[in-house]
């Protein structure tokens, strides 16, 4: 049945205030902060005619009524208002991105710190399994006598990190002059194309020490290639739940902490959620675990491919409006910042 426009005015500013007050609303608060242009009575009316249709739930404890998982659906997709990012806010963001902007991972974390400090939610991010991302370059780097830092850096940023110990010292040159063999081999070519291929044998030769360093590098090499492939899950601000009146239960804090640590499980969940802007809503979520929650996630592009996911989640109470604002901003940044001009 389709709601009057009355109904769809209560309606929406019972949303509004729960999300702000986390108290049940009843037809006097509305009637007093609110211009609804009639009778307290006659509110109490629509009110009712709103839970009989399922927009409306009745607490045990308060005479006022609270959004069921159907209003906040209702809510976000008909009566909010997006709120803008002012042109301080995104300065802000943009000036605490810039900094890593030259390294995917550190980026992409720094955006989820970012989301988690402006919303007061758990955030999180993942890059894409990057099978087709193409290697741009290798160094190794001498730490102490026995030590090095195989570096290999692709297109899209990515970087990956490994120490490494050896067996016997090498010289720079030779670090050096592997390094540059290894660029000289593998630049331009897919992650996943590179652990195809004999890489060993790519490597043998007559000058035994250059053989003996690359049979030391070689198979860390394969390892930390396969590492960038894997989807990387970041998560912050786990403990911001503990200010948000939902979770003033311990035992549903706890099973909220267990979700979001349950990592494979929750990055499968993200992984299949569609592109763009999505919003799901309590019972909307399939998941058992999730479907006390709300989760907003956006997608984030690279040279327009390598699709990421960044987002929030929380209870259904929540700041619809404001949030997606800042998670569509936060994405479109990032999709900007790794565009090759």
């Amino acid at each position: 049945m389709e709601l009057t426009e009355r109904k769809l005015r209560i309606l929406q500013a019972i949303v509004a205030d729960f999300i702000s007050s986390a108290e049940p609303v009843g037809s006097r608060t509305l009637s007093k902060k609110y211009d609804m242009g009639v009778s307290p009575a006659t509110i109490r009316n629509e009110m009712s005619d709103l839970e009989e249709q399922g927009y409306l739930t009745h607490p045990h404890t308060s005479a006022g009524r609270v959004p069921s998982d159907r209003a906040y659906r209702l809510y976000v997709d008909r009566l909010m208002d997006r709120i803008p990012l002012s042109e301080e806010e995104k300065r802000d963001i943009s000036d605490r991105l810039a900094g890593d902007i030259m390294e995917l991972d550190k980026t992409i974390e720094h955006a989820v710190n970012i989301l988690s400090a402006i919303t007061n939610l758990t955030s999180f991010a993942i890059t894409p399994k990057q099978a087709e991302d193409r290697l741009k370059y290798i160094n190794i780097l001498p730490a102490d006598e026995s030590t090095v830092v195989l570096m290999i850096v692709a297109e899209s940023g990515k970087v990956k990190n490994t120490v490494l110990k050896l067996k016997a010292p090498y010289p720079a040159e030779s670090l050096s002059l592997l390094s540059k063999t290894m660029t000289y081999n593998y630049r331009g070519k897919t992650l996943s194309d590179i652990l195809t291929m004999d890489i060993i044998r790519n490597f043998e030769t007559d000058i035994e020490a250059m053989g003996k360093l690359a049979e030391s590098i070689m198979p860390n090499f394969v390892k930390t290639l396969e590492s960038m492939l894997d989807i990387n899950l970041y998560l912050d601000g786990l403990t911001n739940i503990f200010s948000i009146p939902e979770y003033n239960n311990l035992e549903r804090a706890r099973m909220f902490l267990e979700m979001v640590n349950q990592r494979n499980s929750f990055k499968d969940v993200l992984v299949n959620r569609d592109e763009g802007v999505i919003i799901t809503i309590g019972a909307e979520n399939k998941e058992n675990l999730l479907q006390d929650c709300s989760l907003i996630t956006a997608t984030y592009h690279i040279n327009g491919k390598l699709v990421g996911k960044l987002g929030v989640i929380g209870p259904t109470r929540m700041k619809y409006d404001k949030v997606t604002s800042v998670v569509e901003y936060l994405t479109d940044n990032l999709s900007r910042s790794f565009t090759l001009p």
